[in-house]
């Protein structure tokens, strides 16, 4: 009962927040639908998503691969690794900064999987796929670049419906734990998938935006920025 007060009045709140400072029939009607919307939710119990990762553990250490990713992940979270984008000679930025490529490796690293030497060798093979390398393979930055990572895991992953409904669990089941997530336009980023999701079905998402790495409800990404990929690696 408690919540559902909070709640009310928190919706209250924002619904006369937008009618005074958006002023107009729009954004009236869409402050109303969300409102609906959401007091709706609040009486519905917590949607639960089947698990349906993989359970390979190719480095035997008793934890599911993906879910060694999402531990990885989780740790820039818990160290605030500080997004700072900088070109380092070897490759790799110091564990105390990055930016959202670097949460990407890191997770494979979780599961003993060193990407920049996968990509590299992709790259080298392949130059003519990698647009963004511009024909000069460049190790010191080109596994840490969201375009080169988006043309790699098309080619080697698998490739998942990018649209993420609420409350819809056929539809919630193809995002589990592990998966990747690229955007592209109108920039560029990439984060994984995590273990957590929110009462609607929806996962979080970890990843590295200014200031600092975070896990956040993806809808709170994907409601304004369309997605580009969806990949999940073939454990």
């Amino acid at each position: 009962m408690k919540k559902f007060i909070s709640i009310s009045f928190i919706l209250i709140a924002f619904l006369i927040a937008i009618t005074v400072f958006l002023p107009g029939k729009r954004y009236i009607k869409e402050g109303i639908s969300l409102v609906k919307r959401e007091s709706e939710n609040l009486f519905k119990n917590d949607l639960k998503v089947p698990e349906e990762y993989s359970k390979a553990d190719k480095n035997k250490n008793g934890i599911p691969d993906p879910l060694d990713m999402v531990q990885a992940a989780r740790r820039e979270v818990e160290n605030e690794t500080v997004y700072v984008s900088n070109y380092y000679v070897g490759g790799y930025p110091p564990d105390s900064e990055g930016v959202c490529t670097d949460v990407i490796w890191r997770a494979f690293a979780g599961m003993e999987i060193n990407l920049k030497e996968l990509m590299d060798e992709d790259i080298k093979k392949n130059i003519k796929l990698y647009p963004r390398v511009n024909g000069s393979p460049d190790p010191n930055i080109d596994f840490r670049r969201v375009p080169n990572q988006e043309v790699f895991f098309k080619r080697h992953a698998q490739s998942l419906p990018t649209e993420v409904k609420a409350w819809d669990i056929e539809n919630l089941k193809q995002w589990q734990p592990g998966d990747i997530i690229l955007f592209l336009e109108p920039y560029q980023h990439v984060g994984v998938i995590s273990d957590k999701r929110d009462k609607d079905g929806i996962p979080y998402l970890i990843h590295n935006s200014t200031p600092h790495a975070k896990e956040v409800k993806l809808s709170w990404i994907t409601d304004s920025t369309p997605l580009t990929g969806h990949y999940r690696w073939k454990y």
